[in-house]
């Protein structure tokens, strides 16, 4: 009887020995996650709440923060479009197809993610300049870049268009290719087959592309500071308020900033849940 309770309390304490680690790997999992949104949740929360109000409600009626915005919406909103166009056959080809240099290709595109953006804006303007053919082109034919709304959008499509592009590849991938398949084995030819079958069935993905491509393109500063100080994008007007009045006159900037940006993850969450249609 005793060596039965014994046997019984032993099989106890190394039941709860064994619960000890799925209580440490949860208790670690719970404390990270806490101290990951409130590092990133803390600061911008502040951000918003902390406003000298009259100025906040002031900064809501100032025409040049208003123009900037607009100006940061509207050729991200370009940028995004172009990405759409030039973009989308590149994102096919390289989900659809096997060629020598593929991986060369695929870091090419994510090259801008990496590289120090300051450096795109001297690339960019080193090939628009006088001395390079590209440069001497493009003049001709009456495109600037620097000082421009050309060269902005010059900028954001750079910085942008690797969202997009790796957005769409990774959509059209998760379309299994017996549709293309079938499509052509009925007498469809590969751009009846693109257009009517691959769009309709990744229309979530290109869109959800173009939202990742203007949120990109809308906290861009590093090159645009190079290429087009003028006209103000709101983070470059951002920048100059704070170096001319401080915090005062750049937070409510700034939080206009992460509401518009708010906006658009939200948006980006709802056009990216998958369809919950039975079948």
């Amino acid at each position: 009887m005793v060596q039965e309770q014994s046997r019984r309390q032993g099989a106890t304490v190394l039941a709860g020995l064994r619960g000890l680690p799925d209580l440490a790997f949860r208790g670690w999992v719970f404390f990270s996650a806490g101290i990951v949104l409130l590092y990133i949740f803390g600061p911008l929360t502040h951000a918003l709440l902390a406003q000298e109000w009259p100025v906040f409600f002031e900064t809501l009626r100032d025409e040049e923060v208003l123009r900037s915005i607009g100006l940061s919406l509207s050729t991200s909103f370009l940028a995004a479009l172009i990405s759409l166009i030039f973009g989308t056959p590149l994102a096919y080809v390289l989900a659809r197809k096997r060629f020598f240099g593929k991986k060369l290709v695929e870091s090419i595109i994510d090259l801008p993610i990496m590289i120090p953006h300051p450096v795109v804006g001297i690339v960019l303007l080193s090939l628009a300049g006088r001395n390079h053919p590209i440069g001497e082109f493009l003049q001709s034919i009456g495109i600037t870049l620097m000082g421009t709304v050309t060269g902005i959008v010059a900028v954001l499509v750079f910085v942008g268009m690797p969202f997009y592009v790796n957005t769409v590849k990774a959509g059209i991938e998760g379309i299994p290719e017996r549709y293309e398949k079938v499509s052509r084995s009925l007498g469809a030819g590969t751009r009846a087959t693109f257009f009517r079958i691959m769009l309709p069935l990744t229309w979530r993905y290109l869109l959800v592309g173009m939202i990742m491509c203007m949120a990109r393109a809308l906290s861009e500063f590093g090159a645009i500071v190079i290429v087009a100080y003028h006209p103000m994008v709101a983070p470059v007007l951002m920048y100059e308020r704070f170096t001319a009045y401080g915090l005062t006159y750049s937070q409510p900037v700034a939080a206009l900033l992460i509401l518009v940006s708010l906006v658009f993850f939200l948006f980006l969450r709802v056009v990216s849940q998958p369809d919950r249609r039975v079948v």
